[in-house]
This record gives C-alpha cells, sequence and structure tokens, in this order.
C-alpha cells in the first residue's frame, strides 16, 4: 500500500467494540469520548439485556447478545476486552482468528504461558494484540524510557 492509501487508511476512524458490560467496560466506554481516532460502534454481552442496556447509556448502535456476535460483527475492526481475566485467552483467541486488533484489559492472561500463546497467535495472524496498560504511554515514563535509551 502506499503513502497515500496508508494515509487514508489512517484517517478513518477506527469501529470498537467492547466484550463485556461490567465496571472497567462502563469506564471505557465513558472515556471513548475522548478518542478522535476511532467510534464505540458494538457492545456483547453475554445477555442481550444487558447489552441493550449498556448501548442506550453510552449510544452504542451495535448491540449483541453473546460475545460470539460481537467478534463476528463485521464492522468491527477492534475489540477492548473488559472481561474477567479467566477467560481472557479464549476471548482474544477468538478475536485474533477473526483478524479483530485487540485491546485487553490487564492481566492479559493468567499465566506467562497463555500470554505468549497469544501473543504468538497475533504475530502468526498479523493482528494487532496490547495490554490496557496505559501507564506505559504517560509522558513521564515516555521521557524516562527516552533518557534509558540515550545511556544505552
Amino acid at each position: 500500500m502506499g503513502q497515500q492509501g496508508a494515509h487514508s487508511l489512517a484517517s478513518r476512524p477506527i469501529n470498537w467494540g467492547i466484550l463485556g458490560t461490567g465496571a472497567i467496560a462502563h469506564r471505557f466506554a465513558g472515556d471513548f469520548i475522548h478518542s478522535s481516532g476511532g467510534r464505540l460502534l458494538a457492545i456483547g454481552s453475554r445477555h442481550h439485556e444487558k447489552a441493550q442496556a449498556f448501548g442506550n447509556r453510552f449510544g452504542i448502535p451495535h448491540r449483541h447478545g453473546s460475545y460470539r456476535e460481537l467478534i463476528d460483527d463485521a464492522d468491527v475492526q477492534a475489540v477492548y476486552i473488559a472481561t474477567p481475566a479467566s477467560i481472557h485467552k479464549g476471548n482474544i483467541e477468538q478475536c485474533l482468528h477473526a483478524g479483530k486488533a485487540v485491546l485487553c484489559e490487564k492481566p492479559l492472561t493468567v499465566n506467562a504461558r497463555d500470554a505468549a500463546d497469544v501473543i504468538a497467535l497475533a504475530r502468526r495472524n498479523h493482528v494487532f494484540l496490547m495490554e490496557a496498560m496505559w501507564t506505559r504511554f504517560l509522558p513521564a515514563v515516555v521521557k524516562l524510557r527516552e533518557l534509558l535509551m540515550q545511556r544505552v
């Protein structure tokens, strides 16, 4: 893809879906208004009623009564996983197999072996995967990394 194609792709908002409707999902959705590069398009819950209520609260148009329905939503490009940590690995794997970029709430998985597995899958499938470790992007942390790299 040429520079012009990459630029036009980058200028389009990313369509996000949220997997789960708990407290962390509410915080993510509430903060999403500060995003200029994304659109909160879909919510997925194990219960259709919860997806409807969450969608009503945050103005989310696509409301799915199962995680699988959200993952299969062709309009969703990236998924924020806000489910219990014990099921993160399975959720991540389903998203990656569907070609969806993943931002997963901490912890990424419950152990190092599972983390290595999902990272390897993301690399094989050439799909973005990241743990939602926001401290990495704080200006002070970014500056510290820059200073440390200067000393290497």
